[in-house]
């Protein structure tokens, strides 16, 4: 399969431009690192792939401050390249993160609608500059004014129609940059582990969440995972501390693990959320939240200074077995507080490198790794009651096929949540791979049979995407199609606009 590295817009232009004359067909990627939905797979077949890692450029990185708090980058900016940008020459700032690696972009994740720790990264991305399929280059907003205009990267609606929308999830246009909003740091800020009491309280638990979300209670993402989700992302860094600094191997070394992830996750459902603020602000909402809480779930606070304070007390009392389980829980959980204050972190994928056995690969070779993996994401409306019948549906599905689920269950906006579930499979195995395609096929009858979608689709899934219900929906993204990539240029098949 023939890819193309282009490193400016000029590049981009000719080669649509070119594929136009020829009858090719490209299919952009950013960083190629969508795991779960495709990576860089075309969702059809005879299509180039047009990597974009190489348009690497923060194009402002000289006038972002705390007064303008907007970057404006390319596609082959990662998260970490942003987080290392600003940690450098803006600390003042940060940005909504995701939990997955530090190699992922930040454009290609908001495109395609990924949630951060903040809130849905597509609310965060505005002034595309964006290649039709007939080669011409337009900018959405008040970009549209050029580079120069003091309303370029402020702005994030213009005058007339938004046209940003029709790039989301979409064939349309290729983009090249974009405005990505950044977020001030705050003078305090902690995160919430909640435990839940009792697994029958769930409902009742999301319901509680969510109104505080409508309320502005609690104003980042309220993530609820279930026990298999928070020990698949704690027990790589929980073994590597036992083994690397106290030198437990074999028995021992599963044991205490074990034991740690019980520590960590002692009950079925957990949440973690967080808040920031002014010392008084932070200490009001806390006591808030605990409040309404109390009956559902054991609420405790925690922060960088808990948290490096708590290792080094247990990291230096090792030799006793409860202080050691204590070390390597908090060893593990320290990366992944650092999502909540804007720092990308490669530790659930190497998570998943270790359960496959290969630790050696850095977070971005996973394609290379045997570990299968496939999201099937429903959104719900907020209710709790429907959430848990539809979770503990899929949850028996799953297991019909001999898979366990991992959920995690996103309290995103003030009025709808998302859960992010998976299927783990060694990829080596093809029994395994049909048997887990097989599985996710039958995870979207059982969200559709709710009259509930997904919210992010797999390159696997665009064929059935659309349906009669809303087919003249679908029509009229192909007439839009056909205006602005009347050759069909552009990743044909895309969300099914091309039917």
């Amino acid at each position: 399969m023939t890819t193309h590295f282009p490193v400016s817009v000029a590049d981009v232009v000719a080669l649509v431009t070119q594929s136009a004359a020829e009858g090719r067909r490209l299919y952009p990627v950013s960083t190629g690192l969508n795991w779960g939905y495709g990576a860089s797979q075309p969702p059809v077949a005879g299509c180039e792939i047009v990597n974009l890692s190489r348009m690497n450029n923060i194009l402002n990185a000289e006038r972002i401050s705390a007064s303008a708090p907007v970057a404006v980058i390319e596609p082959g900016v990662t998260q970490g390249q942003l987080q290392e940008f600003l940690a450098r020459y803006c600390p003042s700032l940060t940005f909504n993160v995701t939990g997955s690696a530090r190699d992922t972009s930040i454009i290609g994740n908001s495109l395609d609608r990924g949630v951060g720790y903040l809130g849905p990264r597509c609310e965060d991305l505005f002034g595309l500059e964006v290649v039709l399929g007939t080669g011409q280059v337009i900018q959405t907003g008040f970009r549209r004014l050029g580079e120069g205009s003091p309303l370029a990267h402020c702005h994030p609606h213009g005058l007339g129609p938004m046209l940003d929308g029709l790039f989301f999830q979409s064939n349309m246009g290729i983009v090249t940059s974009a405005c990505f909003r950044l977020v001030p740091r705050r003078p305090v800020q902690v995160a919430l582990s909640m435990r839940l009491r009792q697994p029958q309280s769930l409902a009742a638990f999301i319901d509680e969440l969510s109104v505080m979300k409508r309320e502005g209670l609690l104003p980042t993402v309220a993530h609820v995972g279930n026990r298999l989700r928070t020990q698949s992302t704690l027990e790589h860094g929980i073994s590597l501390y036992l083994r690397q600094e106290c030198g437990r191997q074999g028995e021992a070394l599963v044991r205490e693990t074990r034991q740690a992830l019980e520590f960590m996750a002692p009950t079925e459902w957990s949440g973690l959320s967080s808040v920031s603020g002014s010392a008084a602000q932070v200490r009001v909402a806390v006591n808030e939240i605990r409040g309404r809480l109390k009956k559902l779930a054991h609420v405790v606070l925690v922060d960088e200074q808990r948290l490096a304070l708590g290792l080094r007390m247990f990291n230096a009392a090792r030799a006793w077995r409860p202080a050691r389980i204590r070390a390597a829980a908090l060893c593990a959980a320290i990366p992944l507080h650092g999502l909540a204050t804007g720092v990308p972190t490669d530790a659930a994928i190497e998570n998943l490198l270790w359960m496959f056995d290969c630790s050696e690969l850095p977070a971005r070779e996973l394609e290379a790794s045997n570990c299968g993996l496939l999201y099937i994401n429903p959104a719900f409306p907020m209710d709790g009651v429907l959430v848990v019948s539809v979770i503990r549906q899929m949850t028996a599905a799953a297991a019909s096929f001999g898979h366990k689920l991992y959920v995690t269950i996103n309290i995103e906006t003030p009025s709808a949540l998302v859960a992010v579930t998976n299927l783990l499979f060694d990829r080596s195995s093809t029994e395994q791979c049909e048997r887990a395609h097989r599985c996710a096929d039958d995870l979207w009858r059982v969200i559709r049979s709710r009259g509930l979608e997904v919210y992010r689709a797999r390159v696997d899934m665009m064929a059935n995407v659309a349906g009669p219900v809303d087919s003249a929906y679908w029509a009229t993204l192909r007439s839009i199609k056909a205006a602005l990539d009347p050759a069909s240029i552009i990743a044909p098949g895309r969300y099914a606009s091309e039917r």
